[in-house]
């Protein structure tokens, strides 16, 4: 899979995706750092990639039809630090990562991966 890390999240995971053998790069290195949504999502779906975020705006399916996309993945952490965040991606990536997200919108909270 190609991913997409979105600014909200710690560059660490485009380590942990690489090592896994997966293609992943952050919007921050395409220049599109602080970009609205609109633009940010139609770079992934040109170029079929899985987002991973933890922007609530993406999980709005009236304006980004996960159909249209190769996988939209929400991570809703219970808490915000930027360690914390690390830990909880962490210890739900190889589930993620074995899971069928093209078309899905996933979303990771602390309760499991509802997939919509």
């Amino acid at each position: 899979m190609k991913f997409k890390l979105d600014e909200n999240l710690p560059r660490e995971l485009l380590a942990d995706l690489r090592a896994a053998g997966h293609d992943a790069d952050a919007l921050s290195e395409e220049g599109l750092r602080g970009a609205p949504d609109p633009p940010i999502m139609e770079r992934v779906q040109r170029e079929r990639l899985v987002l991973l975020t933890m922007d609530k705006g993406i999980a709005d399916v009236r304006s980004y039809a996960p159909t249209r996309y190769a996988g939209l993945i929400l991570f809703r952490p219970r808490t915000s630090g930027r360690q914390a965040v690390l830990n909880f991606v962490r210890r739900h990536l190889p589930a993620l990562l074995q899971a069928d997200v093209a078309g899905h919108l996933l979303v990771v909270s602390e309760r499991g991966i509802r997939i919509k």
